[in-house]
């Protein structure tokens, strides 16, 4: 169950999800969904899920029930079935907790509700325990992971030529961008691709030596990332990381945030970790990250830890266990 799926419309929501659900199935689970698959409808969505969860629920009678984000998903998912229920945190209903009215009881009551709680990284793992202790003892981290035939190590283009950077992620505050533009315009050399977009657009429009792409379908993200020599993503704070782990597994160096999932699978050898607030330090990073191989196979290496058909099989014992009702 998830609030998040691709779909005709949004084919990029919750790429992440979807990619867990078919390494699941390559296990030889059989897997049904109830799922929202675009953007649009508001809060109202909540109610279909909500009926699509009762339905199939009903229909399959399911040995575990699988829920994305521990609200309104893991909520939805604790009402609507009596199975086990294992719920995987990502980021956002985490940070949601305090943060926005009743998340924080809503989540109280999913968390003892599951046999086991996921999160994405022990960082987010931490966070949960402190804002819900009771999360404490039966929370996992276990990491989205990356497709590693989807995102095959790419050769670079131009190794010896000027540095080429590439952010992938929406144009927010809370991805740095603007901190990451101007650090870029001090070190003076090569090109800042960014593919997405979001509120702060406008104001990386017209600065010399960088391109605005917009937003692309997941599935052309390696096309962007065979013409770049280091993928940036220096966000105040980043739950996991999914397009720095993906940027890796093609050979490509990064800078990545302190802050978050990112220091738990960027070894050196793969990229530079910056303090997102020190802006000299991010343009020392950009400098170092630049000078690394071209493509970088520790990067490839370092990725391949993480590879999404063994977090399946971590994954998949959480969910038998809990659904054997033995503590997962």
């Amino acid at each position: 169950m998830s609030q998040m799926y691709p779909g005709p419309e949004d084919p990029d929501l919750g790429v992440f999800v979807a990619q867990t659900e078919r390494a699941l199935a390559a296990r030889g689970h059989e897997i049904e969904r109830a799922v929202l698959d675009r953007r649009a409808g508001g809060k109202r969505r909540y109610a279909h899920l909500a009926r699509r969860a009762f339905a199939t629920a009903r229909r399959f009678r399911p040995d575990v029930v699988h829920a994305h984000f521990l609200v309104p998903s893991g909520l939805i998912a604790a009402l609507t079935s009596r199975a086990p229920l294992v719920v995987t945190a990502h980021g956002r209903d985490v940070r949601n907790v305090g943060a926005v009215p009743g998340i924080a009881a809503a989540t109280r009551l999913v968390v003892r509700r599951a046999a086991a709680v996921v999160t994405v990284s022990d960082y987010l793992r931490r966070e949960l325990e402190a804002k819900i202790p009771a999360a404490r003892g039966k929370a996992h981290t276990i990491d989205s992971g990356v497709d590693l035939e989807r995102f095959p190590e790419l050769p670079a283009p131009a190794a010896d030529g000027p540095p080429r950077f590439l952010h992938v992620g929406t144009l927010t505050p809370r991805k740095n961008v603007l901190r990451l533009a101007r650090a870029f315009e001090r070190l003076g050399e090569g090109t800042l691709t960014f593919v997405g977009d979001g509120p702060l657009r406008p104001q990386l429009e017209g600065r010399p030596g960088i391109v605005l792409n917009g937003p692309v379908p997941h599935d052309e993200i390696p096309r962007f990332l065979a013409q770049a020599h280091v993928v940036c993503q220096p966000s105040l704070i980043e739950p996991f990381g999914q397009a720095l782990l993906e940027a890796m597994a093609t050979g490509r160096s990064v800078v990545a945030t302190t802050i978050g999932g990112p220091p738990e699978f960027v070894p050196p050898e793969a990229g530079v970790l910056v303090d997102p607030a020190d802006e000299d330090a991010l343009v020392e990073a950009l400098r170092t990250t630049a000078r690394l191989p071209r493509p970088n196979p520790e990067a490839r290496a370092a990725a391949a830890r993480h590879d999404v058909n063994e977090q399946a099989r971590r994954l998949e014992a959480v969910l038998e266990q809990a659904a054997r009702g033995r503590p997962a």
